[in-house]
This record gives C-alpha cells, structure tokens and sequence, in this order.
C-alpha cells in the first residue's frame, strides 16, 4: 500500500524557522508589547473624558457578559420557604445576579473589558480617523 502525496507532504517537517517561544509567535503575530504600545497612542488622541467613558462601556460590557453566565446556575436552585422566599425572591433573584457579575467585573473580571477597551479604541480612531 502506498502513501498518497497529499499526506505524505501532511507529515514532512516545514522548512521555515519556528519561533523558540510563546511570546516571540504572539509578538511576531501582532500582539504583546506592539498591540499595548498602539493602544497607548490611541489613549493620548482621545480625551480624558472619552477614555473614560469607554472604559466604563467595556466595564459594563463585562458585568452584563458574567451576569448572563451566572444565570444558569441560579436556575435549578429553589426558593427556601423557611426565610423567605417564595415569589419575593423569584422576583429579585436577576438583580441579586447583576450585582454579582458587577462585583466579579469590579473585582479583576475574566480580562473582557479589557479586550473590549482596546477594540472600543479602535473603533474611535477609525471613526475619527
């Protein structure tokens, strides 16, 4: 039995030099110290109060991003009769969850505001050129 050409060459070992670290593909591919650099350039065209804004946009963005992943596991959970309850607790349960993914957001979060942050940036500069 023979090997096909199309896997054969599959397998073969590529001729072009790999990068000897994570950080050396991530940078030759645009991220790391490249990607935080721009991001700085982008805060210093924008004004203070625009930055702020945007960051409390991607903060918010986050908060409501958690909160939904948190909802699910409120869901198989019932109401305890003994303090409460009832349809009381049904009702204020979604806002009990909002302010646990703010507080998880608040807190260091799970990174997106910040991804959310630079895109926001970026968007602005495209915007306004």
């Amino acid at each position: 039995m023979t090997m096909s050409p199309a896997l054969s060459t599959a397998s073969a070992p590529r001729s072009a030099p790999a990068a000897s670290s994570l950080v050396e593909r991530a940078q030759a591919a645009g991220f790391g110290v490249r990607t935080l650099a721009k991001i700085s350039d982008l805060e210093a065209k924008i004004d203070p109060a625009k930055l702020a804004q945007i960051r409390k946009s991607a903060n918010e963005f986050e908060s409501q991003f958690v909160s939904q992943m948190l909802g699910p596991m409120f869901e198989g959970i019932g109401t305890d009769e003994t303090f409460g309850g009832g349809r009381g607790e049904e009702m204020f349960r979604p806002m009990l969850i909002e302010q646990f993914g703010k507080q998880i957001t608040q807190r260091g979060g799970f990174g997106i505001a910040n991804q959310v942050y630079g895109e926001l940036l970026r968007a602005q500069e495209a915007s306004h050129g």
